[in-house]
């Protein structure tokens, strides 16, 4: 299976500027025999750091703009992945729309979300196409372990993992050398492919007020064995995409290694966990 991720800047509010980059990124991604692409965390809406801007152009699964989704990427072949702040009754949730010649295969939601507008997600959906499992984790979720394991354990091969990320500079080595460890971790200690679909800022973000970042890209296609097949081109916008072998299997025990560690260790953890103050 061919995989990739469109590594583009998004403008903030600027849903149909947006929704064009997605159709282009189709369109590359077809060129290119790509069956599954992905696009940045928030990409349609910008993921600005203030709950008003986010809500002002938020929108539900089953609205107008959702709709402009379905049937602009609806003429082309590739599975396509793509965020948006998600109106959900009175909530917010940073969600992931898949989407398939115009039907909707379903969404995800952030589980670790530290904007305190948002809504955590709880459920983590695994989706198939020409056979293949997959599933969806968004930016700081591939830093936690059980988020990509719930995805493994229910067959998943690839994991996709939407980022948009404007580090602040002080800590910008840092957080570049843990986010390739946490990756790496996730990738070997689930026998998946790690797809970390991040976004470029080619200029100031406005989504963001709080500090002065860089939006530096970054994005790769990590295997099972936690070696970087390709990655893209840093501050610009690029495309990348990989052959993959979805048959590669980790039968560590018998079963896999998550799976014998969720099984052996698993009502120890929770037991020391609950003693935690």
């Amino acid at each position: 299976m061919r995989i990739g991720h469109s590594q583009v800047d998004s403008q903030l509010g600027d849903f149909e500027g947006n929704l064009a980059k997605v159709v282009a990124g189709l369109e590359r991604a077809e060129r290119e025999r790509v069956e599954i692409v992905s696009f940045p965390e928030c990409f349609l809406t910008g993921y600005p750091d203030t709950e008003e801007v986010a809500r002002r152009d938020a929108f539900t699964v089953d609205s107008t703009k959702a709709m402009r989704v379905l049937d602009a990427t609806s003429r082309f072949e590739p599975v396509v992945i793509v965020g948006f702040n998600e109106l959900r009754g009175p909530d917010l949730f940073n969600t992931v729309l898949i989407a398939h010649k115009g039907h909707l295969l379903g969404t995800y939601s952030k589980c670790t979300a530290y904007q305190k507008f948002h809504k955590q997600g709880r459920e983590f959906p695994v989706f198939e196409h020409h056979g293949v499992k997959f599933g969806v984790v968004i930016c700081s979720d591939g830093g936690f372990i059980e988020p990509t394991r719930l995805l493994a354990l229910q067959g998943a091969k690839i994991v996709f993992a939407p980022h948009f990320n404007y580090i602040d500079k002080a800590g910008l080595i840092g957080h570049f050398m843990k986010v390739r460890a946490d990756h790496t971790a996730r990738a070997v200690e689930n026998s998946v492919y790690f797809v970390r679909g991040n976004n470029v800022s080619l200029g100031k973000e406005e989504c963001i007020t709080r500090y002065d970042g860089v939006g530096y890209g970054d994005s790769y296609i990590m295997d099972p064995h936690g070696e970087i097949l390709v990655q893209s081109r840093r501050h610009v916008e690029d495309f990348l995409f990989a052959d993959i072998d979805p048959t590669i299997a980790d039968r560590s025990w018998g079963v896999g290694r998550s799976m014998w560690s969720a099984h052996e260790f698993g009502q120890q953890l929770l037991k020391l966990a609950s003693q935690q103050p």
